[in-house]
């Protein structure tokens, strides 16, 4: 699962993808320093993993992780190729979701690419360029679909849920904010085969001065106001300078830093986490000796599925998985002790795996 992480140059989104995943994106101050997509895994953040390691002490610990492509700032005229724009826009395409990391700070050392920060602009300035994208490739499915559509009743269907969709789109609006009403699940399916970029679930992230108070900035507040107009869309406020320094100090020194300014997690745990979610992600765990792990699953996902994704032989001979639920499991004490008191439970095929289930298949393979 990838997030595509989005942005006017010299906005912070590499400084932010340096920070979430330790890899080396360039960070110069002018436009368009990322030429090629960076990618790199991030972990997701789950003290339940902790919990685990203490009680079992493995050999291994592997957490769940995220992959994040950091895509080079895109330009006014994207969707006509300025700025090698046809390329930015087709890894946004390959992106399940996407990160939108938005200037909310005032510096005169660092250029803005319009001159100075109108959050309402800069977002409008990437979402045209992603809704005109749309608008080509909905015309051209329309056009297709006319010429095939006599006495094609599917045909005509689709050219109705298309041409309100696509009015929506000519009024500068996200193809995410339309209301689609009952044919939600429809609109689901559509993009399936007709991918619209302005349709995936997107976070938007306020990068803030360091310091700044969210509430206190009105340049948040205004992209708080944008992410509620829309569907599927969330905001974080975050520091991407603060939140590099963070990811480079130790464990104990980071844990000290955020006590004395009284938060529970870094910015960047919340930018996985939220990701991990919008994605409607969960994670189902497995613990022993050898290994402690977290395995990412789609929410809705049942045992047989959960199995495949330890192995593709265990789906196919799946028996039955033997479940406790991570709060139980902890309150017992040890694994022993839960299938004492009856909390280990035995589940078959239909059984939907939920967050947080530790598991142990039964297969025969």
């Amino acid at each position: 699962m990838k997030l595509g992480m989005v942005g006017l140059p010299n906005v912070g989104k590499s400084t932010l993808f340096n920070a979430l995943t330790s890899a080396a994106a360039g960070t110069a101050n002018y436009p368009c320093c990322t030429i090629e997509p960076n990618v790199g895994l991030a972990c997701v953040p789950d003290k339940r993993m902790d919990k685990l390691s203490e009680m079992y002490k493995p050999e291994k610990f592997t957490p769940a992780a995220l992959e994040f492509m950091d895509i080079a700032g895109l330009v006014k005229g994207a969707s006509n190729g300025e700025g090698l724009g046809n390329k930015f826009l087709a890894d946004i395409r390959a992106a399940n979701a996407v990160i939108h990391v938005v200037r909310c700070f005032d510096d005169d050392n660092i250029i803005h690419v319009h001159g100075g920060v109108n959050v309402r602009r800069d977002v409008e300035t990437i979402n045209l360029e992603l809704i005109f994208a749309d608008l080509e490739t909905l015309e051209r499915r329309s056009e297709k679909l006319k010429k095939a559509a006599k006495g094609d009743k599917a045909a005509f269907e689709e050219i109705a849920f298309i041409e309100p969709l696509a009015e929506h789109l000519r009024d500068g609006n996200t193809a995410r904010s339309h209301d689609f009403g009952d044919l939600r699940a429809r609109a689901d399916e559509f993009v399936k085969t007709t991918p619209l970029l302005s349709y995936k679930p997107v976070i938007y992230v306020g990068n803030i001065s360091e310091g700044q108070k969210p509430e206190l900035c009105p340049h948040y507040k205004a992209l708080t106001d944008i992410a509620a107009s829309e569907n599927a869309a969330r905001v974080l406020p975050i520091c991407a300078k603060t939140e590099a320094e963070i990811a480079e100090m130790d464990e104990g020194d980071r844990e000290l830093f955020l006590a004395e300014w009284g938060l529970s997690e870094s910015g960047l745990s919340r930018v996985i986490r939220e990701g991990y979610g919008l994605l409607g992600l969960i994670s189902f765990l497995t613990a022993s000796e050898k290994e402690v792990r977290a395995w990412t699953v789609k929410r809705g996902t049942k045992a047989p599925g959960a199995a495949g994704k330890i192995h593709t032989d265990f789906e196919k001979g799946f028996i039955r998985a033997e479940v406790v639920a991570f709060d139980e499991l902890v309150a017992c004490g040890s694994m022993t002790a839960a299938k004492e008191k009856g909390l280990l439970r035995i589940e078959g095929k239909e059984y939907v795996i939920k967050d947080g289930d530790v598991v142990f298949f039964r297969v025969n393979v």
